[in-house]
């Protein structure tokens, strides 16, 4: 397998249904290939906090994102958080809990722990229309009050990838789930504006996962190319 000779490092894999040896393996393999890990509440309620900070040790120098979607109140988010402190680089909360007692309090924590934020701005899933869809205007608002380090659209949907980045150039980082199982192909969400795509069953599922995600890589390579000579 030819690997991609300048990694665009636009990756992230998600790690959710998998055994935690599973889990471990992939990350030992792919630790040089991709800009990090997401971790879901699956893995982490069936394994443990301790089952993190050991896969993160294989892997420490990538980034590691805690896709809990939260969304409470500040306290709850923030006590969350609190368990969190050294054991990840993001997590993922949920945009429509609005900013004041909410959002800004989980921002300022998160800040002091040196944690980033990301914002769920849409889904990956249909049902998504029926309520994100709808209030577009004032999730956008509440993603540009709260000023975060990422926010969460769906590769699913390209056009309301181009949306968000027109809204907010490059201020802030753009993460696109739902890429393979859930519809959309490599480098779609890239062409589109994301700055990562999120892959899981795609790799994690693979009989090789470091293949598949070179793959992935090299066809996101592809469509970059592609896209800047439109």
């Amino acid at each position: 397998m030819r690997y991609v000779v300048e990694l665009s490092l636009s990756l992230i894999v998600a790690l959710d249904r998998v055994s935690y040896e599973r889990a471990a393996n992939i990350v030992d393999s792919l630790c040089e290939v991709v800009s990090g890990f997401k971790v879901g509440l699956p893995f982490l309620l069936q394994y443990g906090l301790s089952s993190l900070e050991k896969l993160r040790s294989l892997c420490s120098e990538k980034m590691w994102v805690a896709d809990l979607k939260l969304a409470d109140i500040g306290y709850v988010m923030t006590s969350i958080v609190e368990l969190l402190a050294g054991k990840i680089d993001a997590v993922i909360a949920h945009a429509f809990v609005g900013y004041r007692g909410a959002l800004d309090e989980l921002k300022e924590f998160s800040q002091k722990l040196g944690i980033k934020l990301i914002v769920v701005a849409a889904m990956s899933h249909p049902g998504s229309v029926e309520l994100y869809d709808i209030v577009l205007g004032g999730v956008a608002k509440i993603v540009e009050r709260v000023a975060p380090w990422g926010i969460v659209v769906p590769a699913t949907r390209p056009k309301l990838i181009s949306v968000f980045r027109k809204m907010f150039d490059c201020q802030l980082a753009l993460l696109a789930p739902g890429v393979g199982v859930q519809g959309a192909r490599p480098g779609d969400a890239i062409c589109a504006g994301a700055d990562y795509e999120i892959v899981g069953r795609l790799i994690v599922n693979s009989d090789n996962p470091l293949e598949t995600a070179i793959r992935i890589l090299n066809e996101q390579q592809r469509c970059r190319k592609w896209c800047e000579q439109r």
